[in-house]
């Protein structure tokens, strides 16, 4: 169990069960630091062994330390443990990247629900450094709770990014820009209004991020990823991959 989550800490008070515990801050079983925090890993101290994983984000120390504690307790060595950790990959479409040739970083997230959005770029900002820019390109799918709109755009990513282009996710049965129109309305506070613009076509929008951005500069395309290799309109899917097209789009342009 996390002890440094509070709801691991309940459940550790509360069961019978055999308990074994892991935290980066408080007293566990298994303990680990970290030592390094980039775009291209994690250099993690794990009990008193060092190993580089290329997962990012401190969610992702608490995951690589339960995998640890988990496997050394199932009978593992400790080596082929560190080995297995360090040839570890993100799961496609969760802070899965790309770094061009003109060192701009691109990152493609499933990041959909407000908390989601919020934790992918607090863990960006935390590794950026102040002389890199946070582009977030980010909507909201059609026909779903709207309540959240406004705090997908406004609320979080102008709050949370340099700039920020709102665009068409999955607009499903809705008019694009009126799902536009909430997310702006509601959430983008005045003094942000200048970070923020809007491009209804997708792709149009990854470009214009592209475009805009400087080396060493960070892209995030946040809402779809991974198995979300479509857009959905009018009851229609049309082919549409994050990864593959702005993968395409930076090629094009160092041309």
């Amino acid at each position: 169990m996390n002890t440094d989550d509070k709801n691991g800490a309940i459940m550790l008070q509360n069961t019978k069960a055999k308990k074994q515990t892991y935290a980066l801050k408080g007293y566990a079983d298994y303990k680990a630091q970290i030592l390094e925090n980039r775009l291209s890993g994690l250099l993690l101290k794990v009990n008193d062994s060092e190993v580089w994983t290329r997962l990012i984000g401190n969610f992702n120390a608490y995951n690589v330390l339960a995998i640890y504690a988990t496997a050394e307790l199932l009978g593992l060595e400790k080596v082929e443990i560190l080995r297995l950790i360090s040839d570890l990959e993100s799961v496609s479409g969760r802070f899965q990247y790309l770094i061009s040739d003109e060192k701009i970083t691109a990152i493609v997230d499933y990041a959909h629900t407000p908390d989601a959005l919020k934790n992918v770029l607090e863990t960006i900002n935390s590794i950026r450094t102040k002389n890199e820019e946070l582009i977030t390109v980010v909507g909201c799918g059609g026909d779903r709770d709207k309540t959240k709109r406004p705090k997908m755009g406004g609320h979080i990513a102008t709050a949370l990014s340099t700039k920020v282009i709102f665009t068409s996710d999955n607009p499903r049965s809705e008019e694009p820009q009126a799902i536009l129109d909430d997310i702006e309305k509601g959430g983008v506070e005045p003094q942000n209004f200048k970070k923020a613009l809007t491009i209804s076509d997708r792709k149009q929008a990854i470009k214009a991020a592209c475009q805009m951005a400087q080396p060493n500069d960070i892209i995030l395309i946040a809402g779809k990823g991974g198995h979300e290799d479509y857009q959905e309109i009018k009851g229609e899917r049309f082919h549409f991959d994050d990864y593959e097209t702005v993968q395409e789009i930076l090629k094009q342009l160092q041309k």
